[in-house]
């Protein structure tokens, strides 16, 4: 399907004002949520997910070239797409083992390569994605915890890191947002739970040659106990999360 021309709103996202004092104003992300593109129903899941913030964390600017590692149905992808701006790429990569696992994660790709013209879809498996350009951002949200499943090689979250790392630019921003386990658990919920400790992220990510760079509380609840099932009715769209950015070293 050739993809439709892509719908910038003129207001412009990243306005870079330089000043006498060497300040810069910081990037505004409001056109990026307002992308008419969106759909209502992604719109309505803002507020809990705080994509704002989050970009702002990631340090995402207009026209880099993004990675939206394991895109799920989207949401982040449309997002990154309007704040990169039409001089910017978003790379989406749904692995194809999701895709095998339900059909419905290859449609969903299909539909947001099409909707913009600056994203394309990005094949591979989970752990060897086949990124089409150096990046200077990956960003993943609530997914790294599927990598430490039953189904999975043990070793799948270490060679997805490494992965990762040399898809980046030297200097690239790595974000990994997930929902938090009880400390010392290590992946051992990642199953029953889809929960994952934050320990266990770093040292993969270490491991690969990353540098923690940065931490946010932007996703924390302390009233999570994080002993129940991310679905539970009790606490879902409402767990303790936890937000990492690791750089690549120059």
């Amino acid at each position: 399907m050739r993809k439709t021309a892509y719908a910038w709103l003129g207001a412009g996202l990243l306005a870079l004002v330089g000043c006498a004092a060497t300040t810069t104003a910081p990037p505004d992300y409001a056109a990026a949520l307002a992308d008419p593109l969106r759909p209502a129903a992604e719109r309505e899941r803002d507020a809990a997910r705080r994509p704002a913030e989050l970009l702002a964390f990631a340090q995402v600017a207009r026209g880099e070239a993004v990675g939206d590692y394991i895109m799920g149905g989207g949401y982040l992808t449309r997002i990154l797409a309007a704040a990169v701006g039409p001089e910017g790429h978003v790379y989406a990569f749904q692995p194809a083992e999701f895709i095998a696992f339900r059909q419905q994660y290859g449609e969903d790709q299909k539909t947001v390569d099409a909707a913009y013209a600056n994203v394309d879809a990005v094949a591979g498996s989970v752990a060897a994605p086949a990124w089409p350009a150096p990046l200077d951002t990956i960003i993943t949200v609530q997914n790294f915890h599927d990598l430490y499943n039953k189904r999975a090689p043990a070793d799948t979250g270490l060679r997805a890191a490494r992965a990762l790392y040399a898809a980046l630019k030297p200097g690239g921003t790595m974000v990994v947002v997930d929902h938090s386990a009880p400390d010392g658990t290590g992946s051992t919920l990642s199953d029953a739970l889809h929960r994952i400790d934050r320990k266990t992220v770093i040292d993969a990510f270490t491991a690969a040659g990353f540098k923690l760079d940065g931490e946010s509380a932007l996703y924390a609840n302390p009233a999570d106990p994080r002993t129940a099932n991310v679905f539970d009715a009790s606490i879902r769209g409402k767990t303790d999360q936890f937000a990492l950015r690791f750089r690549k070293p120059r």
